[in-house]
C-alpha cells in the first residue's frame, strides 16, 4: 500500500510503497507550494534505521567470512556481545512508527538466527515498518524463509561463495520471497565480479545483486580497498552499466564511482551518503550512530534515557553531517556525492582527484532511491 509523509520541518513530502518497495520523494517546496527541484539535505527524523539486533555471531567463529574473503566490518568473529532484547526492540519501535519506513536488521551476526526473531518481525509490522535483513544463509530454514515471505520486504544473501549461500537463496525463492544477493567489491572480488556480469552468472529468479563497496573498518583491510588507479574499475562499471536479467545496485558509498565511470545512468536515480541525514544505526547495546561503519565511535550517543529524537537533532550527529555539507565546495559535482565518505575518505572512487570532472548538463535532480529492496 503507498502512503504519503510529509516532513513540515524541512519541507518536502515522500511516498513508499510498502510492499513494492518503491520509494520517491519531492525537491524542497517553496512558500508558494511549488517544487523547486533542490533535494532535501536531510530529513527530521530517518527514514531507514539499520538496527543491529546481532551482538555476536557464531558462524564468524568458525571463519566463513574470512574464508569467502570478507572482512566483517564489525569485527564479528572477534566481538562478543549480548544480542539485543525484545524489550530495546519494541522501545525503538515505537519511537519509529509513523515516521520510519524501513528497518535493515542486521548487527555482528545473521538477524534470522536471533533467539526472537519472529517477535521482533511481527514488532515492525505492528509499527507500520518493513523489515528487512541480510544473512549468510547458512541457518536459512523453510520455516524461516516462510516467516520472511510472511513479513519482510525483501532479503538480502551475502555472497559467500558456498553450497550454503545458494541453498539459502533457493529456500527463499521457493517461498516467493524477494531475494537479492550483496556482494562485496574489493581487489580479491573485482575480476570474479566482471566475469560474473559479462556472463550474467547468478541464480535465476534473483531481484537485484548490489555491490557493497569493501571498507578498511574493522576486519576489512586497506590492502584489499579499491582506489581510482585500479584499471579493472573502469571494465566493472562497463559491464554494470550493461542490461542484465536482474536488476544490479550499487551502495551509496559507491557513487563518486558512478559519477567517474558511467555515462548511461541516470542521476536522479542516485542517492549518495543517507548517514545522518536519512538513515542511521543502532546497535544491540543501544549505541546511534549515523553510520553503522563507524566502528570507533566517533559520532555515538548512547540512548535510554536520551531518545532517537533528541540523538537525531544533537550536536554530535550535526558534527557528522557538517562534513557533508562543507565538502569539496568548488566541485561542480558536489550536490550528487556530497564529498563521498565522511568516514572513510580514502575510499571515494573521484574522478576529480585524478582528472577535470566531466562536464554535464546543468540541472537540478529529484532523488528517486530503491531504499535498499526495490
Amino acid at each position: 500500500m503507498q502512503k504519503i509523509f510529509t516532513d513540515y520541518k524541512q519541507r518536502f513530502a515522500f511516498a513508499f510503497d510498502d510492499e513494492t518497495g518503491a520509494y520517491a520523494r519531492t525537491g524542497i517546496i517553496d512558500e508558494h507550494g511549488a517544487d523547486t527541484g533542490v533535494d532535501p539535505f536531510m530529513g527530521s527524523f530517518p527514514q531507514l534505521i539499520d538496527v543491529g539486533i546481532m551482538g555476536h555471531c557464531e558462524h564468524g567463529k568458525r571463519g566463513l567470512c574470512l574464508k569467502a574473503g570478507i572482512g566483517c566490518y564489525q569485527s564479528g568473529p572477534t566481538t562478543e556481545q549480548p544480542n539485543m532484547t525484545v524489550e530495546d526492540f519494541r522501545w525503538i519501535a515505537e519511537q519509529c512508527e509513523g515516521k520510519v519506513l524501513q528497518f535493515a536488521l542486521g548487527g555482528r551476526g545473521d538477524p534470522d538466527q536471533h533467539q526472537d526473531f519472529e517477535r521482533i518481525l511481527h514488532i515492525s509490522r505492528e509499527h507500520g515498518i518493513v523489515p528487512n535483513f541480510t544473512t549468510s544463509g547458512l541457518g536459512m530454514t523453510p520455516d524461516i524463509a516462510s516467516l520472511c515471505k510472511k513479513h519482510c520486504g525483501a532479503v538480502a544473501v551475502s555472497w559467500y561463495r558456498s553450497a550454503h549461500t545458494l541453498a539459502a537463496i533457493d529456500m527463499l525463492l521457493q517461498a516467493d520471497v524477494r531475494t537479492n544477493i550483496h556482494y562485496v567489491l574489493g581487489k580479491n572480488s573485482i575480476d570474479e565480479a566482471i566475469e560474473r556480469l559479462r556472463s550474467n552468472d547468478f541464480p535465476s529468479g534473483i531481484n537485484a545483486v548490489v555491490f557493497l563497496l569493501h571498507k578498511p573498518v574493522g576486519l576489512g583491510t586497506r590492502e584489499n580497498m579499491l582506489d581510482m588507479s585500479d584499471p579493472r574499475l573502469a571494465n566493472f562499471f562497463a559491464e554494470f552499466e550493461r542490461p542484465h536479467p536482474f536488476k544490479v545496485g550499487l551502495d551509496s558509498c559507491t557513487v563518486p564511482g558512478v559519477l567517474s565511470f558511467c555515462s548511461g545512468i541516470a542521476l536522479e536515480s542516485l542517492d549518495t551518503c543517507e548517514a545522518g541525514r536519512f538513515s542511521c544505526y543502532i546497535g544491540p547495546d543501544l549505541l546511534i550512530t549515523p553510520c553503522s561503519f563507524d566502528q570507533a565511535n566517533r559520532f555515538t550517543v548512547q540512548l535510554r534515557p536520551t531518545t532517537i529524537q533528541e540523538a537525531w537533532d544533537g550536536e554530535v550527529f550535526e558534527q557528522f553531517r557538517s562534513r557533508m555539507r562543507n565538502a569539496c565546495p568548488s566541485c561542480p559535482e558536489r550536490d550528487l556525492c556530497l564529498g563521498g565518505c565522511p568516514l572513510a575518505p580514502e575510499i571515494v572512487l573521484c574522478g576529480s582527484l585524478a582528472k577535470q570532472v566531466k562536464e554535464r548538463p546543468k540541472k537540478q535532480f529529484n532523488t528517486l532511491s530503491d531504499r535498499r529492496w526495490n
